[in-house]
């Protein structure tokens, strides 16, 4: 018998491969293979049972081959051919010119402004494969798929993040249904990474200063993405003390400290990390770097420090050059989901001994201070810190756009919430990851390239795919589901501390013929996991009815410190667990990629209920679209902007229901009023055997929203419109190696002098001429406006009009902005500015003339905050 010990001394044995077989090696560390089904295919092929006991993680199933197979499959010939027809097809995937390059050289034709040479994309979290569960819901998942869609464009990313020892953490239910959770420490070297190292051989590091004489090293691990690099740090190496040792020990855990010293290490080291990858691969400095929500907000300090050390730039001045190349996504619809942390917690950070060189503590605290009405100066707010080291800045859908620029709108106060400078680019999905095999075989076979890109192909009469065909693949990916669903509710309940003798009725749960409603995502309160339980007798008739049955299928992880969201799940799961429904309703723990590349497909409806307007995006419906699923969904997040009438169902809201209870009871039951009356119906309506009406939402889904909720959308989105200006403001900012420092002091300069100018800054007089007592339609007006400008120029400022119609609450409506011209100047810093329009409208009209600052380097007239009205 071995003795007991404390501690066992673990390493990692590579398996090697013979000559022959050594481009499996390549194959298995570049993460193509996660969207790649050929790839996927050739490793099932070796060993099909291995292979769906690692659950397709091809590193741990090449490190269980036996020398005598690997020996076998060198041996034979057919096999090296396959493999090296695919490592040639990856080669020429990483290195041929794709949509990037094409739209580069295009633009250089035209004379337009050039493409950013390399963007840096931050985010805490990266949902790429199940094999590497470095997410915990959609933010990671999103950056995945941003960067698996940024491959396949070409364009030229470089993604940032933190490797989590533990991850973020698996789920499993007790008897009663109570989440639990465990985290099993997970093993780099058994994972899809390098680690990068020095020429002689040494892991690279990087290092950040801590209070108390503390620092906190890191060493860097890169993932391949298809094309794309990902760069994760990692804090468990022996140079560090304990507490330093486990700053990655998992997602979103521990004390604000240590949340703290994880964003200190996502930004500012992330930050540092890019620049050891450039120094060791010879890639160029970013021109974008863009902040995935709050939590890399420190990387701005990072980079105001390399350009006052580098450069000899004052705070000022680093701060203007920093904010010309940073794009901020928020995804966050409540203040109360942005981190947060208290201001003499940075201080303690960046002020005493930890001063950098140049940055006084104050200048931080500045960034992320709530210094505005109804917000807490005590408090340092990452997504302020975000928003005010942004030159452009967006939400992830057009009503999260909009709720954004509501929720921050103090950030700009005196301009209309309208002008809040956070724009919209709606989230998209990476088709190849989310869209069933079968299914996409089915479609690369009846449609042309052309087709498949525009879902024309869904529309075609001849050749394309048929009825028939159509619900026979439908009825195929739903068994798939049940089956899986089958093996994953035994396992549960045997977790749970059953015995086999007590579950054979598992081998009844779900039917490949009845409709099949899926619902997965996290679990906090606001979307409402429990709402299809408000009426559970109603729900039970659903489930069970004898002609138009209904199932459920449930998935989702609420955070560990989250106890409402674990008694929701709780009380799922107890409905679930009766005996009267159990086979029509299933709650699926420890959701992930894995689960979710099942469920989405097999499931001809997608469910979601948040509570209007908290969705930020939601794109799980938008996978389930992919798939030929119809959503029936609350308008929120995507749905809100692209339902149509025919590709699901919108779930009316009880807006303006102040009470919750009564809320939730007015939407469930719309809710069950659709499924009972709408959707089952038409589901089992059946002409020939097949659901003619249904299908064709189904075609009207897979033509119309297929192209719109594609990641490569999204992404190109975030090119022309976000990263491409951005770029170009950094490089007139003196951006780059070599390049012309003084435009950012400049900038900084004239801003400063506006500030302390502004006081002075004032309309004084507004007059309109030929205006009668009738106006007409198509009469001519002209306004004319006196100002004073104190010590600055009329070239410092823009004079405007805003115009339209005025409602009941005597504001304007839906206005239009129009600039004045400079026509006389007085003594004394004042001026006169004039502008003659055409009335184009009739009913009540009004106009109102203000002043902002107006600076070629200027993303636009909100960037200083600065607005002076007429009284």
């Amino acid at each position: 018998m071995l003795p007991r010990v404390r501690a066992i001394r673990r390493f990692t044995v590579r398996t090697v491969l013979p000559e022959a077989l050594a481009a499996l090696d390549d194959l298995a560390l570049n993460l193509r293979w996660s969207w790649h089904a050929p790839t996927r295919e050739l490793f099932a092929s070796i060993d099909p049972e291995r292979w769906g006991d690692v659950h397709g993680d091809p590193v741990r199933f090449l490190g269980g081959l036996s020398p005598e197979r690997l020996a076998e499959l060198a041996a034979d010939a057919e096999f090296v051919a396959r493999l090296n027809g695919l490592a040639d097809d990856l080669h020429r995937y990483r290195s041929e010119d794709r949509w990037y390059q094409d739209e580069a050289q295009r633009r250089v034709a035209a004379g337009e402004p050039a493409l950013p040479s390399s963007i840096a994309y931050f985010s805490a979290e990266f949902g790429i494969t199940a094999a590497l569960p470095q997410y915990s819901g959609g933010l990671g998942i999103l950056a995945g798929d941003h960067l698996k869609s940024a491959s396949d464009l070409g364009a030229p990313i470089i993604g940032l993040g933190l490797l989590y020892g533990a991850g973020y953490f698996r789920q499993f239910l007790t008897r009663d249904g109570w989440q639990h959770e465990t985290y099993p420490l997970l093993d780099p070297d058994n994972l899809p990474l390098t680690l990068l190292r020095e020429g002689d051989g040494t892991p690279s590091r990087i290092s950040l200063p801590l209070p108390g004489g503390r620092v906190l090293h890191a060493q860097i691990w890169r993932a391949d993405v298809g094309r794309v690099p990902l760069l994760l740090l990692d804090s468990n190496v022996p140079e560090n003390d304990d507490l330093a040792r486990r700053v990655t020990d998992r997602l979103y855990g521990g004390t604000s400290e240590h949340r703290l010293h994880q964003e200190l290490l996502l930004g500012m080291g992330g930050v540092k990390a890019l620049r050891v990858h450039a120094r060791l691969t010879g890639t160029p400095e970013p021109e974008v770097y863009h902040c995935n929500e709050g939590h890399a907000g420190f990387l701005g300090i990072e980079r105001i420090r390399e350009l006052i050390e580098r450069a000899g730039l004052s705070f000022a001045a680093a701060t203007e050059a920093v904010r010309a190349g940073t794009v901020f996504t928020t995804h966050t619809p409540v203040p109360a989901g942005i981190d947060r942390f208290g201001a003499d917690l940075v201080a303690e950070h960046f002020g005493g001994g930890n001063e950098l060189p140049g940055i006084g503590v104050e200048d931080v605290l500045a960034l992320g201070r709530e210094s505005y009405d109804g917000g807490d100066p005590a408090v340092f707010n990452m997504a302020v810190m975000g928003l005010r080291l942004a030159k452009k800045a967006n939400g992830v859908a057009q009503l999260h756009g909009r709720v954004s620029r509501g929720m921050f709108a103090h950030l700009w106060p005196g301009f209309d919430t309208s002008e809040v400078p956070i724009t919209s680019i709606t989230n998209g999905v990476h088709g190849d990851t989310w869209t069933d095999p079968s299914f996409v075989r089915a479609q690369t076979e009846a449609f042309t390239p052309d087709e498949l890109a525009s879902g024309a192909g869904w529309y075609k009469s001849e050749g394309g795919i048929d009825n028939t065909t159509l619900w026979e693949l439908r009825r195929q990916m739903r068994s798939r589901l049940v089956a899986d669903a089958r093996v994953r509710v035994r396992k549960s309940w045997l977790k749970r501390g059953a015995s086999p003798a007590e579950l054979g009725w598992v081998d009844g749960v779900l039917d490949p013929d009845v409709l099949t409603i899926g619902f997965a995502r996290r679990v906090p309160t606001y979307k409402r996991l429990t709402l299809m339980l408000r009426d559970t007798d109603r729900l039970r008739r659903l489930l069970t009815d004898p002609e138009r049955p209904v199932q459920i299928v449930v998935a989702g992880k609420s955070h560990p410190a989250d106890e409402q969201g674990i008694r929701l799940i709780q009380k799922l799961v107890q409905f679930a667990d009766s005996e009267d429904v159990r086979e029509r309703i299933v709650f699926l723990p420890n959701y992930d990629i894995e689960m979710a590349q099942t469920l989405y497909p097999g499931c001809d409806v997608w469910l979601n209920n948040p509570l209007r307007p908290l969705e930020a995006c939601g794109t799980s419906g938008m996978k389930a679209a992919l798939n030929g699923s119809l959503n029936l969904s609350i308008l929120d997040g995507w749905w809100d902007e692209m339902f149509d009438g025919e590709n699901g169902w919108a779930i009316p809201t009880a807006d303006g229901v102040d009470d919750p209870e009564r809320r939730d009871d007015l939407e469930s039951a719309a809710l069950y009023d659709l499924l009972e009356n709408t959707v089952a119906p038409r589901f089992y309506d059946r002409t020939d055997g097949l659901p003619v009406h249904w299908l064709e939402n189904v075609r009207h889904t897979l033509a119309t929203l297929g192209p719109k909720v594609q990641a490569t959308r999204m992404v190109r989105d975030y090119i022309t419109e976000l990263y491409t200006p951005t770029a170009e403001f950094y490089r007139a900012l003196g951006g780059g190696d070599g390049a012309d420092r003084s435009a950012a002091p400049a900038l900084a300069d004239w801003k400063a002098q506006v500030h302390q100018a502004w006081p002075g800054v004032r309309v004084e007089h507004v007059e309109s001429e030929d205006v009668h007592d009738v106006v007409k339609v198509g009469d001519r007006v002209t306004l004319k406006a006196f100002v004073a400008l104190g010590s600055l120029r009329p070239e410092d400022v823009e004079v405007q009009v805003n115009y339209g119609r005025v409602g009941e609450d005597d504001e304007l409506d839906e206005f239009g902005t129009a600039e004045l011209a400079l026509t006389d100047t007085y003594e004394g810093g004042r001026y006169q500015f004039s502008r003659a329009f055409t009335l184009a409208q009739s009913g009540p009209f009004g106009y109102a003339v203000r002043i902002v600052p107006r600076h070629p380097a200027l993303a636009g007239a909100t960037e200083l905050g600065l607005v002076a009205a007429a009284s």
